[in-house]
């Protein structure tokens, strides 16, 4: 099979949806190191995070944030050393393994306390504060000196989970963990070497207590405020949701306001997501590589991280899109272009597109047309298929916020059930939420979940500032595709889209 239009058979078409099918979508964590260097597109704005002098990565939901600490922070360091020598003129100073060492902190499994745990010891900022502190200590104890952990074994003993001992210890007037992460800073420097320790998931910390989660996250914050000037060599790097960020980004000292000025913002140009789809399609099998090559994309070929295709500004793409969907969503032009509905439909309320729903669109409409027969070489999805795939991005969108990050989400699709239809007035949704804001927000007959906020309205500020829902000029409330289908709501006047039978065109 060859990439030219005239070659490709119906029968290489069904083989190439199939394979379009299955792009890895939410695979990254279980994906073998060869495939996830495959499927990663390394966004070269978003390299400024190696920085040495970066601590804070910020990043909405989505934005790649996981898939970066993963390839700097996993025990396979191939990955990492091929971005860092495929991209020498970003700003990663000395991140290559025989120069550095890079950590996990977080999330550290069961050598880290668990809820219940920070939930009864860390108990103010500045517990949580020594909490991190100690589990820096337990984290590079291997590489202190003998005498520095024969001083800190009090520290260094307990299991994580007894956070009231380690606490205890920390406190001791003998116990000197600060002076023991300042030997070891001596000796990186003597060695000219770095220690990169790495936190992630931290929306993770505390389960359904979002106050215990945001008091770890201030604790952690405030302790690399003090500390990221007095450690050159031992530098953190903090991956962090946007939202998270903007919460506590008003903790008031210098030094905080310093390290949040300093931060890498993980943002997506249209020209980064197409290449990163096309990058993903292309190295999932010879006959799509082949596929995309028909559509004029250029590529490079790297050892470890594969295809890379040479894509600058987003309509160097365009061709691919149309020649899997064809150019128009309908008859022609007044249905609009193929390219501009993709995009537009995955945007959130800030605008902002998320690697992972993109990825997820064309999975899911190559999948609803794998029985299509009727499409004539080489498109491979019919304009309907990616109308109906939006529904389930949408729905999967929802439910994997509610499974992960958000877990009161689904106490807000509960309340809106009184009134799907959108816009709203502003007002309309502050009494939506209030008439059970004190009931649990989670699934019902779960556990108790409360939403990040101490009101009603503050919330919908929230979810605004999320891109779950989009302020409207006129000061009404809208919700965006990307979350309608999932949220099970509709516009008012708007028709629903019904299932298009097998085979159609």
């Amino acid at each position: 099979m060859t990439g030219t239009s005239n070659r490709l058979k119906k029968q290489d078409c069904i083989d190439l949806r199939a394979q379009l099918a299955d792009l890895g979508y939410g695979q990254a964590e279980a994906e073998p190191p060869e495939l996830f260097a495959h499927r990663l597109y390394p966004v070269s704005e978003h390299l400024r995070a190696l920085d040495p002098n970066v601590v804070l990565v910020v990043g909405p939901r989505g934005s790649g944030k996981s898939a970066l600490f993963q390839a700097f922070f996993s025990e396979n360091r191939k990955v990492a050393d091929a971005i860092a020598g495929w991209m020498p003129r970003t700003p990663i100073l000395e991140t290559q393994s025989n120069s550095s060492e890079w950590r996990r902190a977080y999330p550290a499994g069961t050598d880290f306390p668990d809820t219940q745990a920070l939930a009864k010891w860390a108990s103010s900022d500045e517990a949580a504060k020594k909490v991190w502190h100690a589990m820096l200590v337990r984290r590079l104890a291997d590489r202190l000196v003998p005498r520095h952990r024969e001083a800190l074994k009090s520290m260094l003993q307990p299991q994580a989970v007894s956070v009231g001992e380690l606490l205890r210890a920390y406190d001791r007037p003998e116990t000197s963990p600060t002076a023991a992460l300042d030997e070891l800073e001596e000796r990186l420097e003597r060695e000219d070497s770095r220690i990169y320790v790495g936190y992630d998931e931290l929306d993770t910390l505390g389960g359904f207590d979002w106050t215990l989660m945001s008091r770890m996250v201030r604790g952690l914050m405030a302790f690399w405020s003090d500390y990221s000037r007095r450690w050159r060599r031992i530098r953190a790097k903090v991956f962090l949701r946007s939202d998270l960020f903007r919460r506590h980004a008003g903790m008031g000292t210098a030094d905080f306001a310093k390290l949040a000025a300093n931060r890498a913002e993980l943002v997506w140009p249209d020209a980064a997501l197409l290449a990163m789809l096309v990058k993903r399609i292309a190295n999932t099998s010879g006959g799509l590589a082949a596929y995309c090559q028909g559509a004029r994309i250029r590529f490079r070929k790297h050892l470890v991280l594969g295809l890379i295709p040479e894509i600058r500004e987003a309509r160097t793409a365009y061709p691919l899109l149309e020649r899997l969907s064809g150019e128009f969503m309908g008859a022609g032009k007044k249905k609009g272009y193929v390219r501009n509905w993709i995009l537009a439909h995955l945007r959130d309320g800030n605008d902002r597109i998320s690697p992972r729903t993109l990825v997820r669109l064309i999975e899911e409409a190559a999948g609803r047309e794998a029985v299509n027969l009727t499409l004539g070489p080489p498109r491979l999805i019919h304009p309907t298929a990616l109308r109906q795939a939006l529904d389930d991005v949408s729905s999967s969108h929802v439910t994997q916020g509610v499974s992960s990050e958000w877990p009161w989400l689904e106490g807000v699709k509960e309340r809106l059930r009184r009134n799907r239809l959108v816009p709203w007035t502003r007002q309309e949704l502050v009494d939506l939420f209030d008439v059970d804001w004190n009931v649990t927000w989670g699934p019902r007959g779960g556990p108790g979940v409360r939403p990040p906020a101490e009101q009603p309205a503050e919330f919908v500020d929230y979810l605004i500032d999320l891109g779950v829902f989009r302020r409207r000029s006129n000061d009404r409330i809208d919700v965006p595709d990307l979350y309608l289908s999932g949220l099970n709501l509709r516009r008012k006047g708007g028709v629903s889209r019904g299932p298009r039978a097998v085979g159609g065109a």
